[in-house]
């Protein structure tokens, strides 16, 4: 299969520091790859540089196939790519309709919104009840203000304005932080229902047993490059964790 979401060659210096040191990655249609490494690995920056909050100093980055340059994240988002942070960006005294259409609210037809410019809510909120109920997240009222919801309903939010949005890739930053096991449990089925839905999500997390239950490849960082890519039924967490922290060799040649 052709990868959806490509790097090869990603660089990125911040002074004497290199962040990212000659990085490729491929994300497969319709798969759930997570990037997992230690503190210091990369990881972050490479999902930066693929969702446009940074740019590298090398590198390309393609879309489909196609060479892609995103300036901002907002260059990323109008080519299709969302991402769920961790600090899930959502505005607690908004319910969840405006939470969902955050920075893309639809305005009422004709004078109404062109001059006077009126939301059309109604549209809003049956939007956003069809794209909970499709992602099966059980809350009813999308009047409900995001604040009286629960850590993993909130990330449901955040979840489906992601899915929402995304025509080519969902990518989650730790979206199980701070949970409790129920309702990590409930983000992992919203993972999983994400990729049902035809779109290939990338998971950036350190829960090593999250990784393992929902993955099915897993991209490794270290130090600044991509050491080995695996599947969770060909190595088991303790050998993953070996090849992480550098106590076991990767199954990437290196070209140096």
């Amino acid at each position: 299969m052709s990868p959806v979401l490509e790097a090869y060659g990603l660089v990125k210096r911040y002074g004497h520091v290199t962040a990212l040191n000659g990085v490729d990655f491929e994300l497969l249609p319709g798969e759930i790859l997570a990037v997992i490494g230690d503190n210091g690995a990369g990881k972050s920056s490479l999902i930066k540089a693929l969702s446009g909050a940074l740019i590298p100093d090398e590198g390309r980055i393609l879309l489909d196939g196609r060479p892609v340059h995103f300036h901002n994240p907002a260059d990323a988002r109008r080519a299709g790519i969302e991402t769920v942070y961790q600090d899930l960006a959502v505005a607690p005294a908004l319910d969840i309709a405006a939470n969902l259409f955050l920075g893309r609210e639809v305005r009422r037809r004709g004078v109404l919104g062109r001059v006077f410019r009126l939301l059309d809510t109604k549209r809003m909120e049956a939007e956003s009840s069809a794209h909970m109920q499709d992602l099966k997240i059980g809350i009813n009222s999308m009047n409900q203000s995001v604040e009286t919801l629960s850590g993993g309903q909130r990330q449901g939010v955040a979840v489906a304005r992601g899915a929402a949005f995304a025509r080519h890739v969902v990518i989650m930053d730790e979206p199980t932080a701070a949970l409790g096991v129920k309702e990590s449990g409930m983000v992992l089925d919203l993972i999983r229902e994400v990729r049902e839905r035809g779109l290939p999500v990338i998971l950036i997390s350190h829960d090593i047993p999250t990784v393992f239950d929902v993955a099915d490849r897993v991209h490794i960082q270290r130090l600044g490059r991509r050491v080995a890519v695996v599947r969770p039924g060909d190595v088991d967490m303790a050998e993953a964790v070996a090849i992480m922290a550098g106590a076991a060799p990767g199954n990437i040649p290196d070209s140096t």
